[in-house]
């Protein structure tokens, strides 16, 4: 502005000394000017002097305005400044913004936001777009950007009206009627339990199970002679249907122990004891295959005492009844104190209203979709009722009984079948009647968002944790570089990410070989539910990983050869089928697909899949051992070479196998030979009984009279997995 008034007092001296010389005149102007180049002083300077005063006034008046228009003018941007200062933009931000988050809300770019975060305390290189910022990070953006932040209140989700359906409260003991009792056969494997009940019902269940063994519960209603009906359940003896034991223990009335009278108490019977136990249900013994000659139901009774079922004839109150479930032998008494046992414990339901039931099987037919087993528990279930269980639901299209037989309508006790699912609900889900569709709607999706609820918060602490675990690998990262600049900071990460180099193909294959993906497809929900408590027991992923990849109901789909292909994975089927078309495409695809009827049988196949993954293990098998009896030395050239004299004792010496110098038990080395002779002759082979010098590959080695040459061979042993699934 100074360099502005100068020119300004400049420019109006000229103009002021212009005008002066215009109001002269011309004849006097010409003659001031001759005169004047000739003095020491110009003449037209002296009216300039003579009149200081008007000039000054002049030049002050014209400065002085333009003081005032270049304050004015200055003024203009200063009050526009202060302006724009006020009127800043105001960002709405939240704790936990991410980078891209904050950009967006900005109106900027994410390059923004790390030019912003230059020079300070935070790793660059380790932002990515989704990651999120701490409250200090977002203030010093906004600071930067010449921003106002606003911090938003975080919205609290509305909570949502519990619309989930559930029992009706104890009915009027007015309404109650009599009821069949729901008994559970329960006991170890091969103890009799379905032969038993297939004597009950005059049918054929066992030779329909393959290999003789149970591996589903069956419901069946069995009417006896005198009228009565008794609702069986017949659950799986096997090591592995723990889970499905449990379920029969929990919808029964009363639990048949069955104890095989040569056999005695087994691990399953002492689990079946348990599970009763559990539920507080009264328990009647049948002690089985008393028709056998090494029967002994004595010692049965007795073993149960060390589990607290303490018989009659011990001062119990367990009734035991010897029966033989091959020849039929006492059956009608076994059911008879059944009864009596029903009778004592007065079992009522209520037949109205709404239906209350648990699911008991569920699986998926060809041509009518999912299918559950069912115990109707209160109510009585009619086509057309509308139900929901776990997360699904249904509208009842058809009701079967054990015979596939369609019936009208199901009574308390009555075992069921039920079509007319929308999804496959659960073996074990509580069965709850609702009145219209609309209603099953709510109560499912209501169902399906607590679910959600749960994960998200399991999920929430699983990410709490891994960004601790990333904070803690963060300072201390800071810590080992806390001292550097951030570009010296970040072209040592550089440097060590450099160094970690990506898997070689053949170590990727290693690596992916220490995998085993499954997929998992069964008949019904119970059986798949099994299979995954097995593999719950896997504990030797220090050995191979056993990665589930995909588990359902049903034959095996062109989707599961899919992912087994995109896993490098292998379909296991239980009861299941898989078509030609199917086969055809796994084979194309290299994809495995193992069928199994009986569980162990899978369960074994699953071990050797496990086993074939290991690497296999060295094993040395001996051909021949000598001893050293005597040490001596030869000369080669400068160097003078340790020998020793053995005799064969064992086997054969082979030159081109390995050898191994044992002294006092203990191996001081292993490597090959360089020389065996025979007196002075080069050989490969010397047999037992004879003589022969030895060298080693190993100068330093000293003999010993004693010592022992053993020569092996080393065999590759495929591994087996140490995993034991329990039985």
């Amino acid at each position: 502005m100074n360099q502005k008034l100068l020119k300004l007092e400049n420019l109006l001296r000229f103009h002021t000394i212009c005008r002066q010389l215009h109001s002269l005149g011309q004849r006097r102007a010409l003659a001031q000017w001759r005169h004047g180049f000739s003095s020491a002083y110009p003449v037209w300077a002296a009216p300039l002097y003579a009149r200081p005063l008007q000039i000054d006034m002049l030049i002050g008046a014209a400065l002085s305005q333009y003081r005032l228009l270049a304050t004015k003018k200055e003024e203009r941007p200063r009050k526009s400044q202060l302006s724009s200062r006020k009127s800043k933009k105001e960002i709405e931000v939240w704790i936990g913004m991410t980078v891209e988050e904050l950009a967006r809300a900005m109106e900027k770019n994410t390059d923004f936001v790390y030019e912003a975060l230059l020079n300070t305390a935070i790793d660059i290189d380790s932002l990515e777009a989704d990651s999120h910022l701490d409250e200090v990070w977002i203030k010093e953006v906004i600071k930067k950007a010449g921003m106002k932040l606003k911090w938003s209140k975080l919205k609290k989700d509305k909570v949502r009206e519990n619309k989930d359906a559930v029992r009706r409260p104890q009915a009027d003991p007015a309404l109650l009627t009599p009821r069949s009792p729901v008994v559970t056969i329960m006991g170890h494997v091969d103890h009799g339990k379905t032969t038993l009940l297939d004597k009950l019902r005059k049918t054929q269940v066992a030779a329909m199970e393959v290999g003789g063994i149970t591996q589903h519960i069956g419901a069946f209603l069995v009417s006896l002679p005198s009228g009565e009906k008794i609702t069986f359940l017949d659950t799986p003896g096997h090591a592995a249907f723990s889970a499905m034991r449990a379920r029969g223990a929990q919808v029964t009335d009363i639990v048949i122990l069955v104890v095989a009278a040569d056999d005695g108490v087994m691990k399953q019977t002492i689990e079946s004891i348990q599970h009763a136990k559990d539920a507080q249900v009264p328990i009647v013994l049948a002690i089985n295959k008393c028709d056998k000659a090494e029967a002994d139901p004595e010692k049965v009774k007795k073993e149960l005492l060390a589990y607290d079922v303490v018989c009659e004839d011990h001062g119990g109150d367990v009734q035991a009844v010897h029966v033989s479930a091959l020849t039929g032998d006492n059956l009608m008494a076994l059911a008879e104190a059944t009864i009596a046992l029903a009778e004592m414990l007065e079992l009522k339901a209520d037949p109205t209203g709404p239906v209350e039931g648990t699911v008991i099987e569920s699986f998926t037919d060809k041509g009518r979709g999912p299918v559950t087993t069912a115990i109707i528990q209160r109510g009585t279930l009619r086509k057309g009722s509308v139900l929901v269980a776990g997360k699904s639901w249904a509208k009842v299209r058809l009701i079967f009984d054990e015979n596939g037989k369609t019936i009208n309508e199901a009574y308390p006790s009555m075992p069921v079948g039920i079509i007319g699912w929308r999804d496959l609900p659960s073996a074990g889900d509580e069965i709850l009647e609702v009145e219209s569709e609309p209603r099953a709607r709510e109560v499912v999706d209501w169902r399906k968002y607590e679910q959600e609820q749960e994960k998200n918060k399991e999920d929430l602490k699983v990410i709490e944790e891994k960004r601790k675990e990333h904070q803690e690998a963060h300072r201390k990262a800071r810590e080992k570089y806390g001292s550097l600049h951030w570009k010296e900071r970040s072209f040592k990460e550089y440097l060590e990410r450099k160094e970690q180099k990506p898997l070689k193909p053949k170590e990727k294959l290693e690596r992916d070989s220490n995998t085993l993906p499954v997929i998992i497809k069964g008949d019904v929900d119970g059986s798949v539910e099994t299979l995954l408590n097995i593999m719950d027991t896997y504990d030797a992923s220090h050995e191979c990983e056993l990665e589930l990849v995909h588990f359902g109901v049903g034959d095996i789909s062109e989707n599961d050869v899919n992912l087994a292909e995109t896993f490098n994975g292998v379909i296991y089927g239980f009861n299941v089928n898989a078509s030609n078309v199917i086969q055809q495409s796994a084979a194309k695809k290299e994809v495995k697909i193992k069928l199994h009827k009986i569980i162990y049988r899978l369960i074994e196949d699953l071990q050797e899949e496990l086993s074939s993954r290991l690497p296999c293990t060295v094993e040395e098998h001996p051909i021949g051992e000598a001893s050293i009896l005597a040490t001596f030395s030869i000369t080669e050239g400068k160097k003078k070479l340790p020998v020793a004299g053995c005799r064969v004792q064992k086997g054969q010496l082979e030159k081109q196998k390995k050898f191994k110098l044992i002294r006092n038990g203990h191996v001081i080395w292993k490597g090959l030979l360089t020389s065996l002779k025979h007196h002075k002759d080069d050989v490969s082979v010397i047999k037992t009984g004879m003589d022969c010098g030895l060298g080693l590959d190993e100068e330093k080695i000293e003999f010993k009279v004693g010592d022992q040459i053993v020569c092996y061979e080393e065999k590759h042993v495929p591994a087996k997995t140490s995993w034991d699934p329990g039985f």
